[in-house]
This record gives structure tokens, C-alpha cells and sequence, in this order.
């Protein structure tokens, strides 16, 4: 009888785990979040998994329009057919008119298509083992280009155009060239959103990996008036003059792996001039315009009341290291500057928020000195959840009498900007909304998305020198306003299609712009009045003065991407068919990459004859001063115990061989944690451990071949700027030394936190490693 229920009680346990594990597999599968993860390099020969070989740009600025050709180099050094993703950044302001692709001597132009019959085209080409290429916008400054079927030996050239205008800020003009895409935290579930919006799963080098692509980018200017200067804070070029008025500037060759960083290249003209004026266009069929005057000096600051301010600091894991310290050292100079008639608050936010008071308090010295405290004790650490943070903020009782301005400091890396943008907009009676981005690749999109729903101004910070300068900035900005309440009257000079409808008040010293289209003989006169402090301030074009150019002729790009972000940014609030026919309808007749268009080019030649071929993630590099926390938060707080790191942590496909495919079950899958830890000096132990455990994979990577179980132990010394020295390995253990040469190379390059009166501070780990 016992030997018959022992039967019966395996065979229930054969039939019932099978389904258990399936069940548990499922459930798994449901809760997996969207994530980056680090780019694991395989030893497989044959397929490349790096296939970009550079990326260049070739810009000319001409006036205020910068025309910008992007190249992009593929090549296949592999043994087997490729599909290369390579997921880019690109200005907020671009307007993408035109793409190519190059196989030898082949030239494929693109055409432009509806999102969907361009990625179906595409699909059946790669399915056909033709040769193809497509570009997607994910977001308005997020690409993703698809180039299937290269084939080994395979150099393929994919060139796209775009064009934005500049606009200059306190008469200095400015063109920035975004070079990565920061990694973005989601909490979202794969399998509950769209395939378009999968593109944040994208593999990351780990942080100080240089690019494994060369960069490059050359810019020709025509100012149209006398240079005064040029400089790059980003990068090291070499300028040369060859008029007054012209100039071109090369990207240095010391700078060939600069694409972890956005380049940023300013100028000014002399005398303090800018480009003021009309521009016009006439098409065959559309005729356009574009008008931008440079407003009044500054009003004095006596006249401004008091104000209220609200400051929202982002402290999670993409934020720690270098964007944290940048928000400080801003925070401490905005709020050390009010004026004593002022009232401010501090909200703190990552997966939740902290506000320093339940109600602003006035801007005195005991205030400050509270905030900047509060401020400083941040380090940096979990989810970026902005959305509930700044519906706290907005919901604190507001100060009588007080003019309300709310100011966020933060990367941007979040996936939530369509309910940031409805809030903001919901509330824009309440207050006035600017935004800070901090670090070295910030998200634009949702930086500038958050002043522009707000009518207000956005301020990127890539270094922490350009703080003090940026809060001056802000400062003179929203303390005296350049010119309010503004009506343009065009008179008999016929326009229609006009962005935008209603203009914001100025409150820095930069043109007011105007697009649109005119009809007729262009003749008539355009008045721009508003109030300027207490007096009345105008200004008269005569259009008829003014002769149409086909120079000109990238206005019909500009207002038409005008037009499309407007909408764009109605129906990131509230998805309307209206909106999205309308703006596909913009795309396909202007030629321009929307998220509803996408470009698409394919080669008539079959080159792949069976199809098959090995999908290729291009992994990403970390923008500079971005530490592996943007990745995933994956350090527990040491006093909780000992903290494991398992692949899954990372995401399946985050340690795959190729980074792109689910792991294999033949894969050793060992464990690594800390088992013993010792400090002595100056650091702070769990402060220590913090950063040890965000690098548990730097171990394990090094040892994966054969660490199967056992221990190693490490002693190293912390300097006082942070960095290590003397690293060695105490060699009462059995491992082998290229390993140890491994983890004494990667432990060099790992940055401690810096306290002040901070000594040399030794430091003994042990890890311990488990299947």
C-alpha cells in the first residue's frame, strides 16, 4: 500500500511541475519589465555583433538654417548574413527630408511611406534576401535605422538629411549634434506595449567603454555678417576663417571616439548683431515665410513682484555620479540667490518623492541652509518616476499673492513624457514650468517637451562648470520679461497656416519667430507690437521690400516639422485619428520622417538567397559622466546582507551570447556576492559596498569560464579624489591569473564617492561565487 502511494504521488508530481514551471515561465515572461541591459561580447566568429563602423555629419549653416547630412558605415566582418538596429539620437528641432543607401556602387534613394507600409516593405525585402534599409522616429529625437541583409564583406553607406533652424539666445547662436541615446527606465511590461515602443531594450557598454565606432562631424559656416567667435565646449576642433563672414570648423582627430557626448558648437557675430528679418519662399504650389525680430532690452527688476518658486530634483539611479553633483551645485546657487521677498520648496524624487516642507517657506537664510542640507544628503538611487512627483508638487497650497514657478532638474530618462506633458498643460494657469537637463546626453525631448508645454525655456547642463552660468541664466530670465502680451498684424501681406497661433510672453533675449505660408504678390507691411515694462514697444517690415529665394526653400521642411510637433504634442495628451491622419498627411507630402512616415529603401538584387540571418543589436555607449546605475539599480544596501547577482537581474538577453538572444540553458549561470567586507580610512563602508555591488557583473564576467564555485579576495586602496590604486589579489585561492589581470584591470577603473576630509582608504572584499 505505502509503495503504491509513493507511485501515485510521483506520477502527480511528473504531470503537475511541468505545468507549474510552464505557469511560472508565463508569469515571468508577463512581469518582465522593458530594461537596457550591458552588452556582454561574445567569442562567436561568426556573426559581427559590432557592425557600425562610424558615423559622421557634414553641416551647413547658412544664415539661421543648418542643412546636416548624416552618414552611417555598416560592415559586416562576420561569416554570416546580418540585420543591423541601431537605435540614434537626433535634434529635438530636425526636420529629416531625405535618405539614402549605399551597396558598392549601388545607390538606392528612399522614399518616404505611411509607418506601417514602410516596415512592411521592408520585412518582405529582408524576408526576399534583398538588400534594405529603414528609418523609424521612436520618439521626436529617437531613431531607429534597420539594415538587413548585409552580408559578410559587406560595406554599407546609409546617408539621411535634415535641416532645423537656429535661433540664437542672448545673440549667441548655438547647433547641437545629439551623439547616444541615454538608457531609459520603463516600468512598464513587455508584453503590455506596442512593438515601437520595445526600443528601450537596447544593450549598453559598461560606463568609461569608449565607443566601438569612430565619430566625426565638419561644419561650414555662412553668417551672412562678420564672425566674432566660435567656440566647442564639448569637443576639440580646429577652427579656420576664410572670410569675416564664413568659417569652417573640423572636429579634431584626438576626438574620434567623442560619440559618448553631445557636440555643442556656439558662435556670435560681431557687435552683437543677429539675424533679423523676413525670410520668404515661393514654391510651386505653396509659397512661405518666416519671420523672427529680435526683441527689446530688459526691463528693470524693481518692477517684478515676489515669487513663489518649487524645485523638483531627480535623485534616482541614472542620476547618480556626475548629474547628481551638477543638480546640487545648481540647486544650492538658485536657491542661495532668491530674493528675501521670495518663498521656495525642495521635492525630491526617484520611485517615490520627499518634499522638504508641507508649504513653501520664505527665501531667509535658515530656509536655505535647510534646503541645501536636504539636498546634499542624495545619492543617487532607484526608478525615475517624475509623473507623481510633480503632481505633488503642483498640488501644495499655493502662496497669496505669489506668482508660481515650478523647476525640474533631471536627465530626462523616463518613458512617461505624454502624462508629464497633459499635466503640465492642465496646469498652466498655475504655473510657469521650466526644466533643466543634467548630464552629458539628456533626453531633449522630454527636457525641452516640459518648457514648451509650460511656455517656458529649457536649460541643459553637460558639465558641472556650466552650473553657475546656467542658474545666472535662469535667473535673468524669469526675473525681468523681455516683451508680453505680443500681436503681429500682417496687413495686406495675405498669410495663412500661420505657427504659432498665439505667441508667448518673452522672457529671454531671443528672436520672436513666426512661420507660415502667403499667397499673393507678397506685397504689405507686417507690425509686431507688445509691452515692454510699462511701455508700448513696435516694430514694421515691409514685405514688399523683401525678395523670395530659393535659398529659402528649406522653410517648407521647417513649417511643415512645426506644424507635426504642435500636433504631435496634442496627441501624445489625448490619441486622436484626426491628429495622426493629419500629421502622416504633413509627412508624405513634405517628405519628412514623422512618427507616423518612415523612410525605406530597398535593393532590387537578391543577395541573400536562403534568407537566414543572424538579428545584431548595435550596443550603445553610455553618455559620458552616466554611471551603470542608468542601466539598472541593481545594489541593494549592504547591511541587508549579503547581495546576488543573477542574470536574470539583467534581463535573458542582457547576457546571451550576442546580447540579443535568449539564453541558453547549456550556459553556466553562476551567482557572485560580497561574503566579507573591510574599510579602514576614511570612506564610508556601505557607501563602499553600494558601488562594489553595482560592478558584482565586472567580476563575474571576468571570472565566467571558471568560476565555478569558491572565493577570491581583493585589496585595494580608494584615493581621496575617489579613484583606486594598488590593486592585488591575496593568492591564498586557486583561480587563474588572466583572470585576476582581468578583474585588477576593470577594479582600476571603478570610482568611489568623495566625502570631504576624505583619506586613503583601504579596502579588502571578498567574493564568493555559486552555481
Amino acid at each position: 500500500m505505502k509503495s503504491l502511494k509513493n507511485l501515485v504521488l510521483l506520477i502527480l508530481a511528473l504531470l503537475i511541475l511541468p505545468v507549474m514551471k510552464a505557469n511560472a515561465r508565463q508569469a515571468e515572461s508577463a512581469d518582465k519589465t522593458l530594461s537596457p541591459y550591458f552588452f556582454v561580447q561574445s567569442d562567436d566568429t561568426e556573426a559581427d555583433r559590432l557592425p557600425l563602423k562610424s558615423t559622421s555629419a557634414d553641416v551647413r549653416i547658412s544664415g539661421v538654417i543648418a542643412d546636416v547630412r548624416v552618414t552611417q558605415v555598416y560592415m559586416n566582418e562576420g561569416r554570416q548574413p546580418i540585420e543591423a538596429i541601431y537605435i540614434f539620437p537626433a535634434s529635438t528641432k530636425a526636420a529629416v527630408y531625405g535618405m539614402k543607401m549605399t551597396i558598392g556602387e549601388r545607390v538606392i534613394n528612399a522614399v518616404v511611406r505611411k509607418r506601417d507600409e514602410a516596415r512592411q516593405e521592408y520585412e518582405q525585402a529582408r524576408q526576399n534576401g534583398q538588400s534594405a534599409s529603414l528609418l523609424e522616429q521612436q520618439r521626436p529625437n529617437v531613431f531607429q535605422m534597420n539594415v538587413a541583409n548585409i552580408m559578410p564583406g559587406d560595406i554599407v553607406k546609409v546617408e539621411l538629411s535634415y535641416t532645423e533652424l537656429l535661433v540664437p539666445t542672448d545673440r549667441t547662436y548655438e547647433f547641437v549634434y545629439p551623439t547616444v541615446v541615454g538608457p531609459r527606465y520603463s516600468n512598464q511590461t513587455e508584453k503590455s506595449v506596442h512593438e515601437s515602443e520595445k526600443w528601450v531594450q537596447n544593450p549598453y557598454l559598461y560606463e568609461g567603454e569608449m565607443p566601438n565606432y569612430s565619430f566625426d562631424i565638419n561644419i561650414s559656416i555662412a553668417a551672412g555678417l562678420t564672425i566674432q567667435k566660435i567656440s566647442s565646449d564639448s569637443h576639440k576642433v580646429n577652427i579656420k576663417y576664410e572670410t569675416s563672414s564664413t568659417a569652417y570648423v573640423k572636429l579634431d582627430s584626438s576626438e574620434k571616439h567623442g560619440g559618448n557626448r553631445d557636440y555643442v558648437l556656439k558662435y556670435r557675430l560681431a557687435g552683437e548683431q543677429t539675424e533679423s528679418g523676413l525670410l520668404l519662399y515661393r514654391g510651386e504650389k505653396e509659397n512661405f515665410f518666416l519671420l523672427m525680430m529680435q526683441p527689446p532690452a530688459r526691463v528693470k527688476q524693481s518692477e517684478i513682484p515676489g515669487r513663489e518658486y518649487i524645485f523638483i530634483v531627480d535623485v534616482s539611479g541614472s542620476m547618480h555620479g556626475f548629474p547628481l553633483d551638477v543638480s546640487k551645485t545648481l540647486l544650492r546657487d538658485l536657491i542661495s540667490n532668491l530674493r528675501p521677498s521670495d518663498r521656495f520648496n525642495v521635492l525630491l524624487f526617484a520611485g517615490g518623492s520627499s518634499l522638504m516642507s508641507e508649504s513653501s517657506v520664505p527665501a531667509v537664510s535658515a530656509n536655505i541652509s535647510r534646503a541645501v542640507s536636504f539636498i546634499e544628503a542624495q545619492s543617487g538611487g532607484g526608478g525615475t518616476e517624475l509623473l507623481p512627483a510633480l503632481k505633488r508638487a503642483l498640488a501644495l497650497p499655493e502662496a497669496e499673492g505669489y506668482s508660481r514657478t515650478v523647476v525640474i532638474a533631471t536627465d530626462g530618462y523616463v518613458t512617461v513624457e505624454e502624462e508629464v506633458f497633459d499635466l503640465i498643460r492642465g496646469n498652466l494657469g498655475n504655473a510657469n514650468m521650466f526644466a533643466f537637463g543634467i548630464g552629458s546626453s539628456v533626453n531633449r525631448h522630454l527636457i525641452e517637451g516640459i518648457a514648451h508645454a509650460g511656455m517656458g525655456e529649457p536649460f541643459i547642463i553637460t558639465k558641472t562648470q556650466e552650473a553657475a552660468a546656467k542658474a545666472d541664466a535662469f535667473r535673468k530670465l524669469i526675473q525681468t520679461p523681455v516683451l508680453t502680451d505680443i500681436k503681429v498684424v500682417f496687413g495686406k501681406f495675405s498669410v495663412y497656416d500661420i505657427e504659432p497661433e498665439s505667441l508667448p510672453d518673452v522672457l529671454a533675449d531671443r528672436p520672436v519667430i513666426v512661420f507660415g505660408k502667403w499667397r499673393g504678390d507678397g506685397s504689405g507691411k507686417i507690425t509686431l507690437r507688445g509691452i515692454s515694462g510699462n511701455k508700448e514697444w513696435i516694430r514694421v517690415i515691409n514685405a514688399g521690400e523683401v525678395r523670395a529665394s530659393d535659398n529659402n526653400a528649406a522653410l517648407r521642411y521647417l513649417w511643415a516639422r512645426h506644424r507635426i510637433k504642435l500636433l504631435s504634442d496634442y496627441n501624445m495628451l489625448r490619441h486622436d485619428d484626426e491628429r495622426v491622419n493629419e500629421v502622416t498627411g504633413l509627412g508624405l507630402t513634405y517628405n519628412l520622417l514623422t512618427a507616423y512616415t518612415s523612410f525605406v529603401a530597398v535593393d532590387k538584387e537578391v543577395r541573400n538567397k536562403d534568407g537566414k540571418l543572424t538579428v545584431i543589436k548595435q550596443p550603445l555607449t553610455l553618455p559620458q559622466g552616466v554611471s551603470d546605475y542608468a542601466v539598472g539599480n541593481y545594489a541593494a544596501r549592504f547591511a541587508s546582507g549579503p547581495v546576488v547577482l543573477r542574470e536574470k537581474m539583467f534581463t535573458a538577453e542582457s547576457m546571451a551570447p550576442g546580447y540579443g538572444e535568449p539564453a541558453k540553458e547549456e550556459k553556466v549561470k553562476e551567482n557572485v556576492s560580497i561574503r566579507e567586507l573591510s574599510v579602514s580610512g576614511g570612506a564610508d563602508k556601505k557607501a563602499v559596498a553600494a558601488i562594489i555591488e553595482t560592478h558584482l557583473e565586472d567580476v563575474r564576467r571576468c571570472y565566467l569560464r571558471t568560476a565555478r564555485q569558491g572565493e577570491i579576495r581583493m585589496e585595494f586602496i580608494v584615493s581621496p579624489d575617489g579613484t583606486v590604486k594598488s590593486v592585488k589579489h591575496i593568492p591564498d585561492n586557486k583561480m587563474m591569473d588572466d583572470n585576476h589581470n582581468c578583474l585588477t584591470g576593470r577594479l582600476a577603473k571603478w570610482q568611489f564617492p568623495v566625502s570631504s576630509g576624505m583619506k586613503e582608504t583601504r579596502v579588502t572584499v571578498t567574493f564568493k561565487f555559486s552555481s
